[in-house]
């Protein structure tokens, strides 16, 4: 092969992420932004909190990264307050659906009565389920109200980075005692010509002695369906391998699918018109 293998800088990146939006279809090309959204006692500490993500426009999506309650507030309507507020900015942004991911010791019974549905499983080496939930905002979903509302004597407002990090680790120090805090190590490489020239690319994460997870594969226009993607790919399943994970995932859309499906990739979940016009996969593939 005429082509070396190098680390990836960050402009290279980032040159990777242009790029990729260049060829998926033009209608869902999108603003990221992120946003906290936290809720303090009467001292000011913050009991419960979420980190999320909108995609505006035609993608119309927000991702909830990680919801947090402190354990001596939970069943007290926190959760759903902040829920409601995701909800409520996103369909204020436009957004047509909220995503979220959660596990079998977390919270699926609790978004499930607040209009979301399952669209992938994943069952993990230690027993546990990774499950991925969808509600989509433009459809009829009747109301949940807990119970107990005594949390409405607090108010949800809007976080900075240092909240982001105290729910952060309000988060992770629950998972442990579930989970064992996963090490990540990175793979993010490129391939140059003899002359130095930028060949492709591809970023990928991995939890050791977890899985592994391929957020972007590019290779440049003229050296397309010649092999390096597929070369690219297996680099990377083999470097998640080395650090002991048995699974690797990704997500794709219907515009570049049947790559991973050629590589042996299954299919896991999707989400139907989401973006509008197009239907979105979950995938995976045991190495």
């Amino acid at each position: 092969m005429d082509y070396t293998i190098e680390n990836l800088t960050k402009e290279e990146a980032a040159y990777i992420g242009e790029k990729i939006n260049e060829i998926v279809p033009h209608e869902v090309d999108a603003d990221e932004e992120e946003f906290v959204l936290k809720i303090e006692n009467e001292n000011g500490e913050i009991i419960g909190g979420c980190i999320a993500e909108a995609y505006e426009y035609h993608w119309s999506r927000v991702l909830l990264e990680e919801l947090w309650v402190d354990e001596r507030y939970r069943h007290q309507g926190i959760g759903s307050m902040i829920l409601r507020e995701v909800e409520r900015i996103a369909r204020e942004k436009g957004c047509r659906v909220v995503t979220l991911g959660t596990a079998s010791y977390m919270a699926r019974p609790f978004y499930e009565k607040h209009g979301y549905t399952v669209f992938t499983t994943l069952k993990k080496a230690n027993g546990y389920i990774d499950y991925s939930l969808v509600k989509y905002l433009d459809r009829d979903t009747p109301e949940y109200v807990p119970a107990n509302n005594s949390g409405t004597r607090f108010k949800v407002s809007f976080g900075n980075e240092d909240d982001a990090v105290v729910i952060q680790d309000g988060l992770d120090t629950y998972d442990e005692a579930y989970e064992p805090k996963y090490e990540n190590v990175g793979f993010y490489k490129k391939l140059v010509s003899k002359s130095g020239r930028f060949a492709a690319g591809v970023i990928a994460d991995v939890k050791k002695g977890a899985y592994g997870f391929v957020e972007a594969l590019f290779v440049e226009a003229p050296l397309q369906r010649q092999g390096l993607g597929t070369y690219f790919l297996k680099e990377a399943e083999d470097f998640a391998k080395e650090n002991g994970a048995s699974v690797i995932m990704t997500s794709a859309g219907d515009w570049n699918v049947g790559f991973f499906k050629k590589n042996g990739y299954l299919l896991r979940g999707e989400l139907k018109d989401v973006p509008k016009g197009h239907d979105c996969y979950e995938l995976y593939k045991n190495i």
